[in-house]
């Protein structure tokens, strides 16, 4: 196990920070999926914020987890990356 995974496996056992991480996981998520089709389109986060009517440094906001997204920004993010948007709220 590297150091940074030693050091979240540590960090987790306050009970605080095992609800924040749980809580910014989902949108950490879909910054990894944003990014991955985004490059394997070979854009720039310049040429996706074209796509969409919006910034660069907005898509930077949203791949980096910085920014909140509303599901309207995340069906244009999707529709611009020729994909589709699934969400679910599933039972534990």
């Amino acid at each position: 196990m590297d150091d940074l995974r030693k050091h979240i496996q540590k960090k987790l056992e306050n009970p605080d920070f095992a609800i924040a991480w749980e809580e910014s996981e989902p949108a950490y998520e879909i910054a990894r999926q944003i990014i991955a089709l985004r490059l394997k389109k070979g854009w720039t986060q310049k040429d996706l914020a074209k796509k969409i009517g919006t910034t660069q440094s907005v898509i930077a906001r949203i791949e980096n987890g910085g920014q909140n997204i509303s599901v309207r920004t995340l069906t244009r993010l999707a529709r611009a990356l020729d994909a589709e948007v699934r969400i679910e709220l599933l039972a534990k």
